[in-house]
């Protein structure tokens, strides 16, 4: 089936958990927010890594050799993934939380008492309690950027409001994980810049559905992981090179002062890292079913591989905008439900496939429970987007999140509409 230019079948081929049935029937995987599945091209870099070319780093001997060259170029290929030509300012590390705990105290040694930082009530709380806490350790004050109730946006004139001369950093999400919006991070940049504070964007929900570019976007620092975006569980910090140089982390006094070494604490996941780059690399290839005459090695240079990017990320973009029309028309029909984030289809360019939802019949994790019953696997709970579901007063149960990817299907989209038709 091909909606929108995009062959959705040919797409699910590539990954084998997308062929699992239960009660005779497949399952339907719309837990892509918590983390998507993998392409068997990344499986299999990952076990060839660890068969073929596991060593340490820096040795003599030829496994070590083969192995620094595929590490060295995952931080190119997830430097054009990110719209860096620099990519020696890639880090790696476990996640997006341990990195961004550990950016936090580091960065916090420049602050002092009486400065400000903003953070966001849509944020996963990754990228809220590192910095109040950090926040707290130095005596700075905290102000939280408030939530429009009608679609639960950010409220662009409260942050405003908020941004002041002693604003010393502003830390805000590309997309919620929890409702779906897009917060327009280029205009909350632009502004901090304004007031000469410093930027950290989590972009953990944003990497699988749209493209980054942070040379655009101007911001200091960029956290994702690619266990989102279709790879192993491996957190990516990007920063400016000129901060990465003059900010010291928390490191053993072994480690390298250069970069990205000196960001990169400990023995890292090697195998994970060359898995990375895989992902990135099934995305490029992704460009060849829609045009035989692209090249599609997995050598291809920088420029290639970034123009590869910016085509299927298109692509990507209007397929997964499909869905989410689709969704919400079938479920303005379905009694009951509440959908929290953007619901206006006039909108939806401002929001990718993630849907939270309250029923006024059943608890999110009943309806989940129910879900996974029929082979529709589904999340409920808070989705560790605690500061949103505090601000909405959907403590303790939290919310029904469907979320969807570019593998998933527009029947799979009409099962799970008719699935909680049926239970509501």
């Amino acid at each position: 089936m091909a909606e929108a230019g995009w062959d959705v079948d040919l797409v699910r081929s590539k990954f084998p958990a997308l062929a699992r049935q239960q009660d005779g029937q497949p399952v339907a995987f719309f837990d892509g927010p918590a983390g998507s599945q993998v392409p068997q091209s990344v499986a299999d870099a990952v076990s060839h890594y660890l068969l073929n070319t596991n060593a340490n780093r820096g040795a003599a001997h030829a496994t070590a050799r083969e192995s620094d060259a595929l590490l060295e170029n995952a931080h190119q290929v997830v430097a054009d993934f990110l719209g860096t030509p620099d990519p020696a300012t890639v880090c790696f590390g476990g996640n997006m939380t341990t990195m961004t705990l550990a950016a936090s105290r580091a960065i916090a040694q420049q602050w002092r008492a009486g400065d400000e930082i903003i953070v966001s009530q849509l944020d996963h709380d990754s990228n809220v309690t590192p910095w109040v806490l950090a926040a707290r350790d130095a005596g700075v004050n905290v102000h939280h950027i408030s939530l429009k109730p009608d679609d639960w946006s950010l409220d662009i004139d409260d942050f405003r409001s908020k941004l002041s001369s002693k604003t010393k950093l502003v830390a805000v999400g590309y997309a919620s994980n929890a409702t779906g919006t897009i917060n327009p991070v280029g205009e909350i940049i632009a502004a901090a810049k304004a007031v000469g504070a410093l930027t950290y964007i989590d972009a953990v929900h944003y990497a699988p559905h749209r493209r980054i570019n942070v040379k655009e976007l101007q911001c200091d620092f960029l956290a994702c992981s690619a266990y989102k975006f279709f790879g192993p569980h491996v957190g990516i910090l990007y920063g400016r090179r000129e901060l990465l140089e003059t900010i010291r982390p928390y490191k053993l006094r072994p480690s390298t002062d250069a970069l990205p070494g000196k960001w990169m604490t400990g023995t890292q996941n090697h195998e994970g890292i060359v898995g990375v780059a895989a992902a990135i690399e099934y995305l490029t290839s992704l460009d060849a079913s829609a045009d035989e005459d692209h090249n599609t090695c997995a050598d291809s240079t920088a420029s290639e591989r970034v123009a590869k990017l910016d085509r299927v990320f298109s692509r990507i973009r209007d397929y997964e905008t499909a869905l989410s029309l689709r969704f919400l028309a079938g479920v303005s029909s379905v009694s009951g439900l509440r959908i929290y984030g953007i619901t206006n289809v006039d909108e939806v360019d401002d929001r990718v496939p993630t849907f939270s939802m309250t029923s006024d019949r059943h608890t999110p994790q009943q309806l989940a429970k129910r879900l996974a019953e029929q082979g529709v696997f589904a999340w409920a709970g808070n989705h560790y987007a605690l500061p949103f579901t505090e601000a909405a007063g959907l403590e303790p149960s939290g919310t029904l999140r469907i979320g969807a990817l570019h593998y998933n299907s527009m029947q799979e989209i009409d099962r799970v509409v008719d699935c909680l038709r049926a239970l509501l």
